[in-house]
């Protein structure tokens, strides 16, 4: 599991200008209607006081915050719309205050934006101290303090862009479902007007959400990399509660561990157990507790193939150039898909007595790439510029373009068989055959992937496959789902996303014909059914 150690080790927080024990003391004044106590005070857990503390405490020699970026990662119910609520007051009005400040909060949609500013509203409507000197303006999602004409607004991904604006601390809600292009617009918006005024915040507030290629874990492992002390940046906080993939999640313990609020009596423990018992006999139940409940990062797939962690671990080096020089044998899978995005070939090659090393190569239309990647909700540009995609000219692939990949890939290794599915590549097929090169059907049907499939599957669990941590293919395997007949027997599906796992066919193909470990025919017949001779 993954906890800070500071919060309850009672190690001393820095507070030379005493800017930390004035933000408490002030939220404790706070009132909140829903607290049945009587007053109704502010409820600042002793784990929220801590996190107030670290924020504002630590200050340079020059009186400026230490602190600029918090990366808060909780999972549901532990109060953390209420806590963001109480801080968006603190710099509202509170001693955090800057005379003309500006104060944002964004979320993926209207509905999302709202629950904050409400959360915010409803501690200002129920206590005359607030209401006397603020005012709410619902229908703009705006307050404003204006004695000093400070403003709070709230707005969405699915909205205005907010170019132009100037904040003074932003806060960045439920990070994780910012998706797509207008998620990342609104955050590069944002985020880059931090720099305009000195002393700003920027508050990430979220739970754990799904997949790697997103705005939202690039931000939460970068944090994740400084709360375990591999990065040192004392600017970035990160309070990240998290379960991992080796954590029991059945365990009472690592419930309260990963929710502190659990001790102070939210959430609610008999509803906790309650969705436990249903995640038992439910992988969707057991998902959704993993992911919201114990605040787990989960796969993109909903029925992943292999748990990403296990797939993660063969991210070690392939080396082309020793593969090259030795000229190890080496079986290609095509998958040619629609030519209107990805079309990928995998090379495979053994390595040791029953594992795999893998590399591959993707092409996708050079027009509009990067709308075709804000499609699926990754950085196609940034991949392309790293070389771990080929564009081709148009906007469509060239299959010109693969076809003569293919041919250099021949050339240069010791290439065995290329499968491919003649669904698409019957005329790519011809045109190697006719050359000489090695061309082998592999029909995507149950009689050839079942069984590719299951050596895939049992090279990755045993630590028996090197993938040299290509991003690209990651993510096509993040994105497969199975799909089961009544026989047991299992195939890729990409599922209702509609995400690309065109390199995890490839490699399923490239794998299984690796496994078979020679060329199993040899004929003159160009459209040779291998599929129907093993059947």
């Amino acid at each position: 599991m993954m906890i800070p150690s500071w919060l309850e080790d009672g190690s001393d927080i820095p507070d030379p200008l005493g800017r930390g024990e004035k933000a408490v003391t002030w939220l404790r004044r706070l009132r909140h209607p829903k607290n049945p106590a009587p007053g109704s005070p502010f409820q600042l857990d002793p784990w929220q006081e801590r996190i107030v503390r670290r924020i504002y405490g630590p200050r340079h020699e020059d009186g400026s915050r230490v602190v600029r970026r918090v990366v808060l990662l909780l999972p549901r119910g532990n109060r953390k719309t209420s806590l963001c609520a109480a801080l968006n007051l603190l710099h509202l009005m509170g001693p955090e205050r800057e005379p003309g400040g500006l104060i944002v909060s964004a979320a993926s949609a209207r509905e999302q934006a709202m629950e904050l500013f409400n959360e915010t509203a409803l501690i200002i409507d129920n206590d005359k101290r607030l209401s006397k000197h603020l005012t709410v303006r619902e229908y703009v999602s705006k307050i404003a303090f204006n004695a000093e004409r400070n403003r709070y607004i709230a707005v969405a991904s699915d909205g205005k862009v907010q170019h132009g604006k100037t904040p003074n601390v932003v806060i960045a809600d439920e990070l994780h479902a910012w998706h797509g292009a207008a998620g990342m617009r609104q955050w590069e918006a944002l985020d880059s007007a931090l720099v305009k005024v000195p002393g700003t915040l920027m508050i990430v507030a979220s739970t754990s959400g799904r997949g790697q290629e997103n705005l939202a874990w690039k931000t939460v492992e970068y944090a994740i990399r400084v709360q375990k002390g591999e990065i040192d940046d004392p600017a970035t906080l990160p309070v990240i509660f998290m379960a991992e993939p080796e954590d029991d999640w059945t365990d009472e313990a690592l419930w309260h561990a990963v929710n502190p609020g659990l001790k102070h009596g939210y959430p609610d423990i008999a509803g906790f157990r309650d969705k436990a018992r249903k995640a038992e006999h439910s992988p969707f139940e057991r998902d959704s507790f993993m992911q919201f409940n114990l605040n787990r990062w989960l796969d993109q797939s909903t029925s992943p193939f292999v748990e990403m962690h296990v797939y993660d671990a063969g991210a070690h080096a392939v080396d082309l150039e020793e593969l090259d020089m030795v000229q190890a044998p080496c079986w290609l899978g095509v998958d040619l898909s629609k030519n209107e995005d990805l079309t990928c070939v995998v090379a495979a090659w053994e390595d040791g007595d029953d594992g795999y090393q893998v590399w591959a190569w993707f092409f996708c239309p050079e027009d509009n790439l990067r709308d075709r990647g804000d499609r699926h909700g990754v950085d196609y540009v940034e991949w392309a510029k790293q070389g771990f995609i080929i564009p081709t000219p148009g906007n469509t692939v060239d299959l010109r373009a693969v076809e003569d990949h293919v041919r250099e890939l021949c050339a240069r290794f010791n290439v065995r068989e290329i499968a491919f599915d003649p669904t698409y590549g019957r005329h790519m097929m011809g045109n190697l055959n006719d050359d000489g090169l090695p061309v082998v059907e592999f029909r995507q049907g149950w009689v050839s992937m079942a069984p590719a499939v299951k050596e895939l599957e049992r090279a990755i669990l045993g630590r028996r496959f090197r993938h040299g941590g290509h991003p690209v293919l990651r993510w096509n395997f993040e994105n497969v789902q199975l799909h089961v007949d009544q026989a047991g027997n299992r195939s890729f599906h990409k599922g209702k996303s509609g995400n690309k796992i065109d390199g995890a066919v490839a490699t399923a193909m490239a794998v299984a014909r690796c496994a078979a470990g020679e060329v199993k025919f040899i004929t003159d017949e160009p459209w040779f059914d291998d599929e129907m001779f093993l059947a």
